[in-house]
């Protein structure tokens, strides 16, 4: 991956956007998109979109850049924030965490505070903490002075930065799911340099993480044939992993091709065929009833889209420092690439009578 890339990254990581408030993640992706791409536009419920524009059927490639983040649910006379989560959190997680808040002005920072272990009874100290018995302190020493700041609904997320670690690995807060609205983008760019007949929408939906709206719009209003979802999905190459359930699924191991639910089985085994064609690795997980993504919402839509879920093996999800290997999201890419160039006929993937 080039370098210019690797900024690109950093800088959508690094940019706050809790579901529901993606606007700043956004126009940094929008802002990359028109280097490249045909037509890049917003809807209504912030989701961005990158077109390169053709004639053969039409292909959405969709990621969420929103992420989980906090919301402001009251300020006590002290000054001190009370807060409820903005998608899935393990509680025990925020204890401590320096947090990056969304203010009335512009960023406010402050630390996640709760009753400390010396004054916890026994008892107190082998239950974890609930996020109810957690506030925020931003330094202020009354209500006045904390809502010159901010005000009840505002919003943040973790104050974490992002690093590259050896072995082309990356790890931050936001690659759920701010890696798959990059490697959609990514993809996109790599077409534009070898264009496909299809006409293409990369798209980097919003509120993936507490209603799908963003991934339901997009596909109802661009209107495709296929779609292909990036997502992250959980790696099984660390200490208690659960194999049996979730499979092998290793950093730099290549993307994972989810099977069942949403996923057309017609798409899920061209994508099968293009990987081993083009020696790409890959592997497959098993998504029975549902798969967690935006591909949930989009299948569904109108008269139906054939869809597939392609993932990027993550460790540590929801957390201040989730961590992914770039080759994965080179192989992801290479991947749809190759997927958008050997669509012909949106009829390959409508059962036929024998």
């Amino acid at each position: 991956m080039e370098l210019a890339q690797i900024s690109f990254l950093k800088r959508l990581l690094a940019t706050p956007g809790p579901s529901g408030d993606e606007d700043q993640a956004a126009r940094v992706w929008r802002a990359e998109a028109r280097t490249f791409a045909d037509q890049v536009y917003s809807d209504v419920l912030g989701n961005s979109f990158a077109v390169l524009e053709g004639s053969g059927p039409r292909i959405l490639l969709a990621g969420h850049i929103d992420e989980i983040g906090l919301m402001i649910s009251h300020i006590d006379d002290q000054g001190f924030l009370f807060f409820s989560p903005i998608g899935g959190w393990d509680a025990q997680v925020l204890v401590g965490q320096r947090v990056r808040l969304l203010g009335k002005n512009g960023d406010v920072i402050g630390v996640i505070g709760k009753k400390p272990i010396h004054l916890l009874k026994p008892d107190e100290r082998n239950q974890a903490t609930k996020i109810e018995q957690m506030w925020i302190d931003i330094g202020a020493t009354s209500k006045s002075e904390a809502s010159e700041l901010v005000q009840v609904g505002d919003v943040g997320v973790i104050d974490a930065p992002v690093y590259e670690l050896p072995g082309g690995r990356i790890v931050s807060r936001s690659i759920d799911n701010r890696i798959g609205a990059f490697t959609v983008l990514e993809a996109l760019r790599l077409l534009s340099q070898n264009r496909p007949n299809a006409h293409v929408a990369a798209v980097a939906t919003t509120q993936e993480e507490i209603t799908f709206g963003g991934a339901t719009t997009a596909a109802f209003s661009f209107d495709p044939q296929i779609a292909l979802v990036v997502d992250v999905t959980f790696a099984t190459d660390h200490p208690d992993s659960d194999q049996r359930q979730w499979n092998v699924v290793k950093l730099g191991g290549g993307p994972v091709l989810s099977r069942g639910s949403a996923n057309s089985g017609r798409v899920f085994r061209r994508l099968v065929e293009l990987a081993e064609r083009e020696a790409i690795p890959y592997s497959v997980q098993i998504s029975p009833r549902y798969t967690g993504t935006d591909a949930d919402a989009i299948h569904h839509v109108r008269g139906g889209i054939a869809s597939a879920v392609i993932s990027i093996p993550n460790r540590y999800m929801h957390s201040p420092n989730e961590m992914i290997a770039l080759h994965d999201v080179e192989c992801a890419v290479r991947l749809i690439a190759a997927f958008v160039h050997s669509v012909s006929n949106v009829n390959e993937f409508i059962p036929q009578d024998e």
